[in-house]
């Protein structure tokens, strides 16, 4: 049984224990209601930049036992859809199990889908999701898939098959669509740019966030995950959307000339 172990621990984030359940802590919203969500878009980026509005939104939404993270491949290693089989990840938080048997599900349902460990092994934008779900529930299980070229056409069918996949599993799924926003721009322009993508995701219009990303030019690095994660979402009967944060990381180094930055979304 495979274990994939940390890539990003030490520089994203703390690779100690107790100084990781610290941070996460000191983001949170203890006492925050949770709701009920099929989907949320959160931001993946160190720590001290991101953290912040990933632990609002895993602070406002319940975290039931099965996690569908679907996350952008950075790097351009291995299969365009990139399913991790079996086995379990590993963060200074612990190990966390894999849900092969819904990742077979989702499989089954599409040839699109490749059992491929090499596209996930470096790639950070799964990884930094998972000490957040680990802080607010332990004993979830993972199902992981890193996303590298895809057409409308494709995201469409992959997130179709996620939703048919999780209703014949008939137990609650949260899917968790990783991505930062505009990336070295002018705050202001940032922001301007960020709306035109961030628009089509809270009217529930996967099509028009991917048209919009790439009509634009938006560096919107998780755009495919979170236009899967909406296709899937409207199927499982979607019916609105949220904006629970937006930041930028000049908001961090006080320098507003060339920020990233990060949107926090949740999809009921």
């Amino acid at each position: 049984m495979s274990v994939r172990r940390p890539a990003v621990a030490g520089s994203f984030y703390p690779a100690d224990k107790a100084e990781l359940r610290e941070m996460i802590g000191e983001f949170a919203e203890p006492g925050r209601k949770r709701e009920k969500a099929l989907g949320v878009i959160s931001p993946h980026a160190g720590y001290i930049y991101s953290g912040k509005g990933a632990a609002i939104v895993f602070s406002r939404v319940e975290i039931p036992k099965d996690v569908i993270v679907l996350g952008p491949n950075h790097r351009g290693i291995g299969a365009d859809i990139a399913l991790w089989p079996e086995g379990s990840w590993s963060t200074p938080l612990g190990e966390v199990e894999v849900n092969a048997e819904l990742g077979e599900m989702i499989g089954a349902e599409t040839s699109l889908v490749e059992l491929d460990e090499g596209a996930h092994q470096s790639e950070h934008s799964l990884e930094v999701q998972i000490p957040f779900l680990q802080y607010f529930r332990k004993d979830f299980r993972l199902t992981a898939l890193c996303l590298l070229r895809m057409s409308y056409a494709q995201c469409e069918e992959l997130g179709k098959a996620i939703s048919r996949a999780v209703k014949e599993w008939d137990q609650p799924a949260l899917m968790v669509a990783s991505s930062d926003m505009s990336h070295y721009l002018p705050a202001e322009k940032a922001k301007r740019q960020d709306r035109m993508a961030l628009d089509q995701a809270l009217q529930l219009n996967p099509e028009g966030l991917y048209a919009a990303v790439v009509r634009n030019n938006i560096s919107m690095c998780g755009f495919i995950p979170a236009t899967v994660m909406l296709v899937a979402a409207r199927e499982l009967g979607a019916e609105s959307a949220e904006l629970a944060d937006y930041r930028n990381s000049g908001e961090v180094t006080g320098d507003d000339r060339e920020v990233v930055s990060y949107a926090a979304v949740i999809i009921k």
